[in-house]
């Protein structure tokens, strides 16, 4: 058989083998790490939330999401220990870098307006509202004396054939 034929196999062989051994290493590297945890951990869920580990099993572990609320996960669930400094200036908002750059939005809309007047204004003539031009053209009525058909050849309105 050619070298040349057999070339392209072997390269594949061979990338299959690196991509088993590098998979190979992150799992052990996320198994080292979830056996690191204790409880009173922050961790990461592979989901995006974030808790603190209460109690560790065999398989699962026991987070608590809120203060009181617990949930039980699989260990694999786990994304990332972090550590405490980490942890508690995602959930708790504490450091130095921590800065809010969105404004504040109030519970009710009614601070939100420009003119606050105005709506006061119109608090006061609330049985007036103004009429609104909709952009609908009177039509010209029909003569009550025109004794014509109607277009569709029914006098009592209704759609049909005659």
């Amino acid at each position: 058989m050619n070298l040349v034929t057999l070339l392209p196999f072997i390269v594949l062989i061979g990338a299959m083998f690196l991509m088993t051994r590098s998979a190979k290493k992150k799992q052990q590297a996320a198994a080292q790490m979830r056996d690191h945890m204790v409880p009173g951990t922050g961790v990461r869920t592979i989901g995006g939330m974030y808790a603190t580990v209460k109690e560790i099993g065999d398989d699962t572990v026991t987070l608590e999401v809120a203060p009181g609320v617990h949930a039980i996960y699989a260990k694999n669930a786990i994304g990332a220990v972090l550590e405490d400094a980490e942890y508690n200036r995602i959930v708790h908002g504490t450091g130095d870098d921590l800065t809010i750059d969105t404004p504040v939005v109030p519970d009710d809309a009614s601070s939100l307006t420009l003119d606050k007047d105005a709506d006061k204004d119109a608090d006061k003539s609330e049985g007036e509202a103004p009429k609104l031009d909709l952009g609908k053209k009177d039509e010209p009525k029909a003569d009550a004396s025109d004794d014509t058909e109607p277009k569709d050849g029914k006098a009592d309105g209704e759609a049909g054939t005659k």
